[in-house]
This record gives structure tokens, C-alpha cells and sequence, in this order.
């Protein structure tokens, strides 16, 4: 399974610039760089909502959701999604998973501060056997759309 067509045509109609890295594959120059890109500079999306909407805070993987750090700063009653909504909103992607490209899907995205200045960032793409890897400055403005906050904590 390859990344979803809607962050596919995203990443595409935006012109950025992205290589799909799996690293299940068969040992191979690419599978290698695969297995040792460092855990921070990978990262996972969670989709939360309220009246106003969705939004989805972007974090390192090994980093935890500070909720209520969220909450307080947007001035928002954030609450997670149900998994059967977010499966819906993300219709194709692989067993409800959600990719870390909100704006694909018209989602408000915010990214945790501990990402801002990182050269590189790997995400999943619509499926958890692949990842999406592009510039962090352009994970930012594009992906984000320059939102960002310092709302993770170590886990």
C-alpha cells in the first residue's frame, strides 16, 4: 500500500518535495537510511475537535499531548475525536490511520515547538508501513501552515 491519494495530491499540487521511505522493504540503501532515521524526527498527529471544528496538533512520536496546555493556550474545550469520525475524515487511509497532513483534508494543524528548526521530518502517510519524508521548514509552512505551540511533554 502506498501513502494515501489525498496526501499524495497534496504534497503534489503544493509542489513539495517528499520520498516515500519504507522500511519494510528488502535491505536496500533506501530501507537502510529508513532504519536509522533518529525517533525525533519522526512524528504523529492526533485529531481532536470542539464546536469550532477539528484541529490536529502534530508532535514528536516520543513526546505525549499536553491536553490542557493545548486547551488553555488556543482558549478552546478540546476533547479527542471518536475513532469511527476520524476513520471517516480519513477515508483513505489505511485501518483509521491519521495522517500527519491535516491541511490535505481541510483540518487545522498546529505543530509542537520541539519541531520548529528541524531539518527533516518523517510522517506517516495514510498507512503505517510507510513514511513521508520532507524538509522540516517546509513541514511547517506548507503542512502547518507556520501554526505551532509548545504543547507536548516527555512521556
Amino acid at each position: 500500500m502506498s501513502i494515501s491519494s489525498r496526501v499524495k495530491w497534496f504534497l503534489d499540487v503544493n509542489r513539495v518535495h517528499y520520498e516515500v521511505v519504507d522500511p519494510s522493504s528488502s535491505p536496500t540503501a533506501e530501507s537502510e537510511k529508513a532504519a536509522s532515521i533518529p525517533a525525533e524526527k519522526i512524528v504523529r498527529a492526533v485529531l481532536l475537535e470542539d464546536e469550532s471544528g477539528y484541529l490536529m496538533p502534530i508532535l514528536p512520536a516520543g513526546r505525549e499531548l499536553d491536553l490542557e496546555e493545548l486547551k488553555r493556550q488556543l482558549e478552546r474545550n478540546l476533547r479527542l475525536t471518536a475513532r469511527e469520525d476520524a476513520a471517516s475524515l480519513f477515508f483513505d487511509c489505511a485501518g483509521g490511520e491519521i495522517p500527519a497532513a491535516g491541511a490535505a483534508y481541510g483540518i487545522r494543524t498546529i505543530v509542537d515547538d520541539e519541531l520548529v528548526g528541524m531539518e527533516d521530518i518523517y510522517f506517516e502517510g495514510g498507512n503505517s508501513e510507510e513514511l513521508v519524508h520532507v524538509e522540516g521548514e517546509v513541514f511547517l509552512n506548507v503542512i502547518a501552515e507556520g501554526n505551532h505551540g509548545a504543547f507536548s511533554a516527555v512521556s
